[in-house]
């Protein structure tokens, strides 16, 4: 098949293939602006001096500081994930009429390979046109928001521009990725002349997300040691192993919760059938059972948002014991008020990462209604009312949702609390002068005015943040709630009885 024929057949189709192909191409379009956004921030060139020598030309100290520019850089890259979660939930937008269309190029005469090769260049056509289109808003607006103030300095670091082979890295990257995931999960699928069939697992999910979340804490609890291990040895810990161990830590634990969410489902799914009354919950019972990894497809950028949410809460809760500690003792943070608006635009982050997921859940919601349409038909036919169907929707979305949600912002917070003791200082002397600066600056007057005081040993346990959690976890549910309401609004209009005569 000819490169062009492949392309032309990759971009055809119905409105639904249109419109999964734009919000495919938007999804790509966001996730390459997080990423050239993070790659500017590493790109600001330290100036000449020490490790502490700031950047001066920015106005935020996020920019000025060297140290912070790295943690900048990696709260832009969290938001490539519920991103990247929303483009895996568009391209299943419109299945069942894109599968009639690869059954009727094989009726045709198209080879498997073929058809397999068409459905990835689809994925990799409408993610390059993303990509392309998020490199010219970027260009566009480094150029209009590149505004110095009366002093000269910067707001964001416009006056720096990523290596060309990392902007390609990213525009050309994500297209590969998307072909290469489309690859694996099409390795189940078989078109046929008559359909598309898929090979679906039938036993139970296991338990084994489990362990991935044991070794996600255990890299987390084992930085600090490994880094005083090198302390006592007067040796410079490398600095790749504790980035290393957050990042391992952070993805194994967001598979394991995510992954865990199909073994929460089956579980559920039982417990409803085993306890269930109501045909609603009978119906959630056996649709959780049928498919439980729908969990984890559905709410994966939503579970991700709240890992690192917890993660944040859990940090703010650290400064703030830090906060109580210099108080105290005046040893710790040196400027609290810093730091905790630092949180501030971290949380901010975490914000729109749940509502870029939450769209991911819209998009889910419609087209697990949309593809299920003749089967809510026929149970209408045969006499189950509306209201039932609605139920077991509410029954399966949030059957699963509320251990998953608790889940991940335990696991969340328990990464945070394992990476850091609790704050601590004090025990030692401290020469104090009673008197004015001139009296205490005098080496002839200052002994009669100095003293010395002990200042005991303070350690401060960081309180446990059951606020933003709460407010994290209503949020999440909020998310699924609304998302699901959404759903039912189409559900009438894909119960009808002309739904019967689909094909």
């Amino acid at each position: 098949m000819r490169p062009a024929t492949l392309l032309r057949l990759a971009v055809a189709g119905t409105r639904t293939d249109g419109a999964r192909v734009a919000l495919t191409a938007l999804s790509a379009a966001l996730a390459t602006l997080s990423g050239l956004a993070a790659l500017t921030v590493l790109t600001v060139v330290k100036p000449p001096g020490d490790q502490w020598t700031q950047s001066d030309q920015y106005t935020s100290a996020l920019l000025r500081e060297p140290g912070l520019r790295p943690g900048v850089a990696f709260a832009l890259l969290l938001l490539c994930v519920p991103v990247l979660g929303l483009a895996g939930q568009c391209a299943r937008l419109g299945a069942p009429r894109r599968d009639r269309r690869l059954a009727a190029l094989r009726l045709a005469g198209a080879t498997p390979g073929q058809v397999t090769r068409i459905a990835v260049a689809e994925t990799g056509v409408a993610s390059l046109l993303g990509t392309v289109t998020g490199l010219a808003v970027f260009l566009v607006g480094r150029r209009l928001l590149h505004r110095p103030d009366a002093t000269g300095r910067l707001p964001l670091p416009t006056d720096v521009l990523p290596a060309p082979a990392a902007v390609a890295a990213v525009v050309l990257g994500l297209p590969l990725a998307a072909a290469l995931v489309s690859v694996l999960l099409l390795r189940r699928v078989v078109t046929t002349p008559f359909g598309v069939v898929r090979k679906v697992r039938t036993r139970a999910p296991w338990p084994w997300p489990g362990v991935l979340i044991l070794a996600a804490l255990a890299a987390f609890a084992a930085i600090r040691p490994i880094l005083l291990w090198y302390e006592r040895r007067n040796e410079a810990s490398p600095d790749w192993v504790a980035p290393l161990l957050l990042i391992v830590g952070g993805l194994t634990a967001m598979i394991g919760v995510v992954s865990g969410t199909g073994w929460i489902s089956y579980q559920t799914g039982r417990v409803l059938h085993r306890f269930g009354r109501s045909a609603a919950a009978l119906l959630a019972a056996r649709r959780l059972t049928a498919d439980p990894w729908a969990g984890s497809r559905t709410f994966a950028a939503l579970l991700a948002a709240l890992i690192f949410g917890a993660g944040a809460a859990g940090i703010r809760a650290d400064f703030l014991a830090q906060a109580e500690l210099t108080r105290r003792t005046g040893a710790g943070l040196s400027d609290p008020d810093f730091y905790l608006g630092a949180m501030d635009l971290v949380d901010l982050a975490i914000v729109v990462a749940m509502a870029i997921a939450g769209g991911g859940l819209l998009v889910a919601v419609v087209e697990g209604i949309t593809s299920r349409r003749r089967a809510y038909a026929a149970q209408v036919a045969t006499g189950v009312p509306r209201a039932t169907i609605g139920r077991g929707l509410l029954w399966a979305a949030l059957a699963p949702a509320v251990p998953a949600i608790g889940l991940a912002l335990t696991v969340g917070y328990l990464l945070v609390r394992g990476l850091s003791p609790d704050p601590s200082g004090g025990g030692y002397q401290s020469t104090v002068c009673d008197a004015g600066p001139d009296l205490c600056g005098n080496p002839a007057t200052s002994a009669r005015y100095t003293r010395t005081e002990w200042v005991p040993e303070v350690t401060i346990t960081p309180h446990f943040p059951w606020e933003q959690l709460a407010w994290l976890a209503a949020g999440g549910l909020a998310a699924v709630l609304v998302t699901v309401a959404a759903g039912l609004i189409l559900l009438p209009a894909n119960t009808s009885m002309e739904e019967l005569r689909t094909t």
